[in-house]
């Protein structure tokens, strides 16, 4: 039996056993059960964080379980990893950044890619550099969605000899839309893939600038095939590059097959394009693609119908590219809510049997889990009446897919009466009027000149960062942002002078009767015109279909002046980690990597981060120690400090313990409480010198009088 079959057996035997253990009404039976359900899954190849969201299949568990709730407050950092970005980089380069990497433990290294592409391995004990590769990307092309890479792609050739070069690969996609193949243990390009070791991906058609199209997430192996999607930048024209997913021999670099989202009878559109991160089943020999709205986002009167295969999640087989079945989110998308998270694969106790699911979030908060098999959802999706009278020439879709099982993870409706403001009075005030003046049907309220509230925003609901899954206890857990969109469209007669909004986007859309502007409704103070919590973690139990908890995520300290921590989330982009040990670990836009209780949602540990990280961290063990691990260099769309650090964590050894000042200081609003305790001190010493000063100017004048 090979390996890769010996893994599939094993996963089996566990998933069974872990939902027999959920179904045993004997407590003592299924503790024992349990306790072997979590040693079969310690002792898998499961264990391994070889794929960029820990397995094939994007659950972002860890069967490793030393760090638990009664021991994560014993955290200390490991060590700390600069790329060099910043000392390296022009700061106006920089400024365009967002390292939302998640590195692979694979070969004995921590291996990741930086926002310039370049693949660095460490060592998993010290964060030492073992090797880097630079691929020398143009730093003049001006990526449309940043200089961005969320991760790398390991891979084993089963064919060559042991030891031989590039017998284990790393696939990494660039900004500038190269493929390239490296020695997984050397670094070193692999000649026989393409010509050096790369091979180009072709946009399809002439592009506007350099940057138009690039490669951002991480490719999927499977059956030999290695698969790209790609990342295209919006509504800067109705005849956009085409979404086209490319697949290539991963040895040899030979084209195998493309695949293009979009049906275009009659239909004038590109996109659809997939940017999220793909998943496997190598068994199936399927490749799972989360696929995004046709251009341009806000207007669709030149695509009519619903777009078929946009907005979707579809399954095609690796070695061909042939459509196995697809499922639709959203009908004819006018409010770009594409499908931004990796579909997460897992065995689910549905309460009639087991069955292999997709699960897929969405920006609105919906969580669709599908038949993996088929595509078909496992439980009930209705088809309800959304809003209608879209702008001039567009013709929307009278209902939209609403899942009737698991409820949505959000509100998904804003009103002028739930406004927030900072600043008291006149900062409400000024919310309640963007709000209020804005068109607001509820969810799928099309574009209109008037302006229209997109709510949840562009943004998410559930962004990049995906959810995690936890197979022994079958809960979802994912990060949730409460934002609201302003979109107006534009006569693109009146668009011909339009200056970008400030803090917002500007999309001529050519091609279209309408250019388009986007902005975040904020007051005065800059705070978002929602009411807190504005990032919040949800767990949901998938069986029974309900919430089971929610907590808010982030604090106001790394914006709020002199660092006053108030407990308001942040907007939440990236995403979880879910381990045995029963934590859930997440990135906020503070600089803090936090551990939640899975079970309560209670917040249990706060890591100091040099800036936010905002990426999804990972576990691995390395010579018996349990590490966490977060990519912290900020997120220059989101405003979040920019640096470039990966930090790791792991439990105090014998004789250490953490500092005085991370168990004070280096805790949520510990500055602003230090500031504040320094300036008191500060006064005080000034009364104390003033008072004594005046006393010995008193003792003077009564010996002179």
């Amino acid at each position: 039996m090979g390996k890769y079959r010996r893994a599939v057996v094993a996963e089996e035997a566990e998933v069974g056993i872990v939902l027999l253990c959920t179904d045993l009404r004997l407590s003592r039976l299924r503790l024992s059960c349990g306790f072997l359900a979590l040693a079969l899954l310690v002792s898998s190849p499961a264990g391994a964080w070889d794929h960029w969201g820990g397995d094939a299949g994007g659950t972002r568990f860890s069967p490793i379980d030393q760090i638990k709730p009664g021991n994560v407050d014993n955290l200390v950092p490991a060590w700390n990893f600069h790329t060099g970005d910043l000392s390296t980089r022009p700061p106006q380069v920089m400024a365009r950044t967002k390292f939302e990497v998640t590195p692979l433990f694979v070969e004995n290294s921590l291996v990741l890619c930086t926002p310039f592409n370049e693949v660095i391995a460490l060592d998993p004990g010290t964060g030492k550099q073992k090797w880097r590769f630079d691929p020398k990307i143009s730093l003049g092309q001006q990526p449309a969605n940043r200089y961005n890479c969320r991760g790398v792609t390991y891979w084993v050739d089963a064919q060559a000899a042991e030891g031989a070069a590039c017998r284990t690969r790393i696939f990494t996609g660039t900004n500038d839309a190269r493929l390239i193949a490296l020695d997984a243990k050397t670094g070193q390009p692999c000649p026989g893939f393409g010509e050096g070791g790369e091979v180009k991906v072709d946009p399809g058609e002439p592009l506007r600038w350099p940057g138009e199209f690039q490669l951002t997430s991480a490719p999927v192996v499977s059956r030999g095939v290695v698969v790209v999607g790609s990342s295209i930048s919006d509504n800067g024209r109705v005849d956009a590059p085409r979404g086209t997913v490319h697949a290539f021999d991963a040895r040899s670099g030979q084209p195998r097959w493309n695949w293009d989202p979009l049906v275009h009878d009659g239909v004038e559109a590109g996109a659809a394009n997939v940017w999220a991160p793909m998943s496997v089943d190598d068994k199936l020999g399927l490749v799972f693609l989360p696929t995004s709205s046709p251009s341009p986002d806000f207007y669709g009167g030149k695509r009519p119908g619903n777009n078929d295969y946009a907005n979707s999640v579809v399954a095609l087989r690796a070695e061909t590219g042939e459509r196995v079945w697809s499922f639709q989110t959203v009908h004819h998308d006018v409010w770009d809510y594409d499908l931004p998270a990796q579909p997460t694969l897992a065995r689910i106790d549905t309460g009639n049997g087991l069955r292999d699911a997709v699960i897929q979030p969405t920006k609105q908060g919906f969580l669709f889990v599908l038949d993996e098999h088929t595509g078909q959802p496992i439980w009930p999706v209705e088809e309800r009446p959304v809003p209608q009278g879209g702008a001039e020439g567009e013709k929307l879709s009278p209902t939209q897919p609403f899942p009737t099982h698991v409820p949505a993870l959000m509100t998904q409706r804003i009103s002028p009466d739930d406004a927030f403001g900072l600043i008291p009075f006149r900062d409400r005030a000024v919310c309640r009027e963007i709000l209020g003046a804005a068109r607001n049907d509820g969810l799928y309220t099309p574009p209109s000149t008037q302006g229209t509230i997109i709510y949840p925003m562009t943004g998410g609901g559930v962004n990049w960062g995906s959810a995690a899954f936890d197979p022994v206890h079958q809960i979802v857990y994912a990060n949730t942002t409460y934002a609201a969109h302003i979109v107006k469209l534009i006569p693109a007669a009146d668009a011909v002078n339009l200056k970008r909004p400030r803090g917002g986007d500007l999309g001529m859309q050519r091609g279209a009767p309408f250019a388009m502007t986007r902005t975040v409704a904020v007051g005065l103070s800059g705070a978002l015109c929602t009411p807190p919590p504005w990032g919040e973690l949800v767990a949901v139990d998938l069986k029974a279909g309900k919430i089971l908890w929610h907590t808010s995520v982030g604090t106001s300290e790394d914006a709020a002046p002199l660092g006053v921590a108030f407990r308001t989330g942040t907007p939440l982009f990236s995403g979880v980690l879910v381990t045995a040990g029963g934590l859930v670990f997440t990135g906020a836009l503070d600089a803090y990597l936090r551990a939640f209780d899975a079970r309560s949602g209670a917040e249990l540990w706060q890591g100091r981060l040099p800036v936010p990280g905002v990426a999804n961290p990972m576990t691995y063990q390395w010579k018996g120690e349990q590490y966490v691990l977060i990519a912290a260099g900020g997120h220059s769309e989101a405003g979040a400090t920019i640096g470039d650090s990966v930090v790791a964590f792991r439990l105090a050894r014998e004789g250490e313990a953490p500092s005085l000042w991370s168990r004070t200081v280096d805790r949520p609003g510990g500055r602003f409480r230090a500031k504040m305790a320094a300036a008191t001190a500060v006064l005080v010493l000034l009364i104390l010198a003033g008072w004594s000063w005046r006393r010995k100017v008193k003792r003077r004048s009564g010996r002179t009088a």
